[in-house]
């Protein structure tokens, strides 16, 4: 998925719901899932030390070209990412 078809699923507001599973063999995003109104994304890094969200955040701001922050979500799976 490249940044035009990921920018369809960002809010008006800039915001993205995602649901993660982490130590994943690559970092990728895998799909929108309708019943979460969430993008699915495989992390390759592990939950412990903030690894994931980290990764998480260095993707998608290297995928969109813009700042991208945790807004929600620093000890779950569901998180909700500020894209600016």
């Amino acid at each position: 998925m490249n940044a035009q078809e990921l920018s369809a699923y960002i809010s008006t507001s800039g915001y993205l719901a995602i649901i993660v599973r982490p130590n994943s063999p690559a970092t990728k995003i895998r799909g929108w899932d309708a019943s979460a109104k969430a993008l699915r994304v495989d992390v390759h890094a592990k939950p412990d030390n903030n690894e994931a969200n980290e990764e998480i955040v260095k993707f998608f701001s290297k995928l969109l070209k813009k700042t991208v922050s945790l807004k929600r979500g620093m000890r779950s799976r569901e998180k909700l990412l500020l894209i600016e």
